[in-house]
């Protein structure tokens, strides 16, 4: 039997400051253009912070954590 495993990408985002909020990651990793665009993503529950979904947009993330995106894991360096 044969098993099909969804594969991963990690992209990183390298921030220059102490924290990102959520909002602008998302724009700033290209999943959001807008701030509006990020708003509605967040508000649906389609992007997860260390694994758990978030709705918070203005939630501070900071080197080390990863968000989740349709699939793609995005990790926040400095």
């Amino acid at each position: 039997m044969l098993t099909e495993q969804a594969e991963k990408t990690e992209t990183h985002i390298k921030i220059y400051t102490e924290f990102i909020k959520l909002d602008s990651a998302l724009k700033y990793a290209g999943i959001a253009l807008t701030g509006s665009d990020a708003k509605i993503i967040i508000n649906r529950g389609e992007v997860m912070v260390n694994g758990e979904v978030c709705v918070q947009r203005g939630k501070k993330v900071y080197p080390g954590d990863k968000l989740g995106f349709q699939g793609t894991e995005f990790k926040v360096q400095s």
